[in-house]
Formats: C-alpha cells, sequence, structure tokens
C-alpha cells in the first residue's frame, strides 16, 4: 500500500478524483491538470472525500516539482513529454489500473477489444452475479477501478473493462484476459496500428501457466497478442470449431471442461453478429467459472445492450430510429450496418480519428440496402471522398446539417416505411458534441420529439 509520499495526479477527471480519495489520507496529493481550477466541473470537487490537496494549473506550474510519483490519467501517454518536461526523467510515473492490480486481493477479469469490451464486460458479471453475490464490475466501462478496491476480498471477482490507454504500461496481467476483435483504433493518440496492438499485449504478457486468455479466433490481431502467452488458452468464433465456444449451425456450443449446448442464438436479444462474438466470449468465462448453463441461458436471453449501442429509440411512420453512437470507428459502424437487413438510413460523420474508411466506403457502395447517407462533422468530406474514390452510390449523399434537430428532421424526411434511421458515425463526437453520450442523447431526445409530433 503506498503512504508517506509526495504524489502528483496528471489529469482530474474521474479516475483522478478517485485516486485522489484512495491514496490522499496516506499521502500527500498534487493535482495538476490542463484546465485551471475554474474549469474543473464542480461535480469532480463533489466527490473528493479528501480536502487537504493542492491544485495546480499546468501553465502556473513551478519549473520543478519534488514528486516522488506520477499518476497518469489514461489519456496521458507514459512517455509523454509532457510528463518529463514538468516532472523530471527520474519521477517514476504509474496508472490507476496498475496501484489497483498491485494491490487487488482477489482475481481479476480483464476484458480489451477495440469494440464490445463494455457489453463482455457486463455479461460476464451478470453471469457471475448468479454464481457469487462479491462480483464488482469497474474500469472504462465507467466505475475507476481505484472506487471498487475496498471493497473487494480473496473470494470477490473484478470484471474489468480495460482499454489500450490503461493497459499500455500495465506490469501485471489478470487472471483471466478476454481479447475481443482488434482492428484499429485510436490512431489519433496511437503512433500506428501495431503500436496499439502492442499496447494491448500486457493483458496476457505477465499471465502464468495458472491463468486464462479467451481470444477471438476469427480476428488475426487478437490471435497476435496471446502468440507468446504462457497462460491457458480458449477460443471463441462464429465461423469455425474451435477450443473453447463455438457456434454449431445455431447453437452455442462449449467444449471447455466438458462439450455442452449452451443455447440457440435465437433466444438472444442483442442485435448484431459482433454482439453473437461478444456473447460467446462471455459464455467462454463463465463456463471456466463452472457458471450453470440456466444462469448463463437467463443473462442472455434477458440482457436487451448497453445504452449508445444499436440501442432501439423509438418508431414512427414504421421506420425505427438505432442509436449507436457509441460506434467511433468503421469497423463498428460495418458491424451496425451488417446488424440489419432492412433498407436504411446512415448518419456517418463526426471528429477525426485518423481512420482508413476505405472498407466502410465498399460496404456503402456494395451494399444495396443503404438508400442514403447523412454526413456531419469535420470527417464528412474525407468519408465522401473515400465512397466516390471507390464508386457509384446508388443512394443520395445529404448534408446533415449542423445539430442533432436537422440531422434527425432530414433523415427523416428521406426514409421510407420498414426502414431504419441508423446513427452509427463511425468517428468520435467532440467536433459538434461533449462525448459519444451527449451526441447519442441528443439523438435519442430529437428522435422522441419527432416521435411526439
Amino acid at each position: 500500500m503506498i503512504s508517506g509520499k509526495k504524489i502528483a495526479i496528471l489529469g482530474f477527471g474521474l479516475e483522478g478524483a478517485s485516486c485522489v480519495n484512495y491514496l490522499g489520507a496516506r499521502n500527500q496529493i498534487f493535482i495538476i491538470d490542463q484546465k485551471s481550477k475554474d474549469q474543473i466541473d464542480d461535480y469532480l470537487w463533489k466527490k473528493l472525500k479528501v480536502k487537504d490537496i493542492k491544485f495546480l494549473w499546468r501553465n502556473k506550474l513551478p519549473k520543478a516539482l519534488d514528486v516522488d510519483l506520477v499518476v497518469r490519467s489514461p489519456g496521458v501517454r507514459p512517455d509523454s513529454p509532457q510528463i518529463k518536461e514538468l516532472l523530471g526523467e527520474k519521477t517514476q510515473v504509474t496508472s490507476t489500473t496498475n496501484i489497483f492490480f498491485d494491490e487487488c486481493p482477489s482475481p481479476i477479469i480483464g476484458v480489451t477489444g477495440t469494440k464490445g469490451k463494455g457489453t463482455t464486460a457486463t455479461l460476464i458479471y451478470e453471469i457471475l452475479r448468479k454464481k457469487s453475490k462479491s462480483v464488482f464490475l469497474a474500469g472504462n466501462i465507467g466505475t475507476p477501478v481505484l472506487e471498487i478496491l475496498p471493497k473487494l476480498k480473496k473470494d470477490s471477482f473484478a470484471v474489468l473493462e480495460l482499454s489500450s490507454f490503461q493497459l499500455l504500461d500495465l506490469k501485471k496481467s489478470p487472471h483471466l484476459a478476454v481479447i475481443l476483435m482488434v482492428t484499429s483504433e485510436h490512431l489519433d493518440w496511437h503512433n500506428n496500428q501495431d503500436e496499439y496492438i502492442d499496447a494491448k499485449k500486457p493483458i496476457v504478457s505477465y499471465q502464468t501457466k495458472n491463468d486464462f486468455a479467451v481470444v477471438n479466433a476469427d480476428f488475426a490481431n487478437s490471435k497476435e497478442i496471446v502468440r507468446n502467452t504462457k497462460s491457458k488458452i480458449y477460443y471463441f468464433s462464429t465461423k469455425k470449431r474451435t477450443n473453447g465456444v463455438y457456434l454449431k449451425g445455431r447453437k452455442i456450443v462449449s467444449t471447455i471442461k466438458k462439450f455442452e449446448e449452451i443455447c440457440d442464438v435465437s433466444k438472444i436479444r442483442l442485435v448484431g453478429k459482433h454482439n453473437i462474438e461478444n456473447v460467446l466470449a462471455a459464455v467462454a468465462v463463465s463456463k471456466i467459472y463452472s457458471a450453470k448453463n440456466d444462469d448463463i441461458v437467463k443473462v442472455l436471453t434477458a440482457f436487451k445492450g448497453l445504452e449508445h449501442r444499436l440501442e432501439l429509440i423509438a418508431e414512427k411512420n414504421q421506420i425505427q430510429f438505432y442509436n449507436d453512437s457509441f460506434s467511433t470507428t468503421p469497423e463498428t459502424t460495418i458491424a451496425a450496418i451488417e446488424a440489419f437487413k432492412n433498407k436504411k438510413v446512415l448518419i456517418l460523420g463526426g471528429s477525426s480519428k485518423k481512420s482508413d474508411f476505405s472498407n466502410l466506403a465498399e460496404k456503402i457502395v456494395s451494399d444495396s440496402s443503404i438508400k442514403a447517407i447523412l454526413l456531419i462533422g469535420q470527417e464528412a468530406q474525407r468519408i465522401k471522398n473515400s465512397i466516390t474514390r471507390y464508386g457509384d452510390f446508388a443512394g443520395n449523399i445529404i448534408d446533415g446539417g449542423e445539430n442533432m434537430k436537422k440531422i434527425v428532421k432530414r433523415a427523416f424526411s428521406v426514409a421510407e416505411s420498414g426502414s431504419i434511421v441508423l446513427l452509427s458515425p463511425a468517428c468520435a463526437s467532440f467536433d459538434m458534441f461533449k462525448n459519444y453520450k451527449d451526441r447519442g442523447e441528443k439523438f435519442k431526445t430529437e428522435v422522441q420529439k419527432l416521435k411526439n409530433k
């Protein structure tokens, strides 16, 4: 346990606040942020249980800050020049995730991948809760890991959603690692795709023969991550028979410990092939921990999905509106398109993550179900150029407008009865909205207003 140290917490968000609360009683705390004290949201100050802290605005730091330890926020790279510039090269740098792994007394189940982490982690959490009352869900999904740490015991389970930002400098691996589909993501933060994939490798790098990895067998990048691990590997696949969990016709089958048919996929309420992959991963984890089939099926048949992930909002004039604002990459938008056979109006665009839109453009041009595309945000022109380069799109390409009210109104005006309007932007949201949640909430609000007219 860390005590008697001078600690600088670099970045004051939810994780930073939880770090202050966890370390503040035993250490001297400095908070460093790019925002001034007045610019920090009030709700973060209200979360603090420790008051004896010093807040330092980065623009007004002393020339040298003498601290023993820096705890970086997930958005700050551990090799950032910012850290060396502010705090010196010899200062030890860690993260809240590393602190959690060092001090957690219970088995950790870590879930990573380009997309599907939150859904899979939540499914695992819900299934294991049927087996044990002491199960906690945290990480990138919203609850900071240090917030649950005091509640954990040896017989607890900690289920964590872990992003590449959290894994990059991890010094320990979870007892059970889940690697979902891994494509390209966060190339505005990582230098290239290889670095992004390497950033996820610590989830298995420190595993032993007594640990487990559950891996998507249908993605080469996912398999690359576990190539040198020493743990016991189980795979899951929607395409082929494998040592783990797979589809046999329409049946979910497990070969973990023994051959079992779990249930028919028709019973699952989640939409889309990518969500079937998430289900298979959750089933594999559940069988490793000897969950009962009845408990697994109860969760799978009741779970409707997480907010902002292929979320059905409303229907008007036999046109359904789906909120997939969480989709911030071309790959996840392709998965969303493939989840529906209906004719569709697609809302695309937002702020840049330096994504390659080639595969998405190919999908749009070749998929006759897409009748119109509304382009929004900074990436609108680049997406349009990709579509034009790939071929002739038979549908309409429309300017979505500068606010969500216009976007929803224009999408509805071109949608046909029996079709869907799908917000699946393939981009980040920061040009027009606070974040993907804000984008999704504004979409839902305008759809409900439209429905009630």
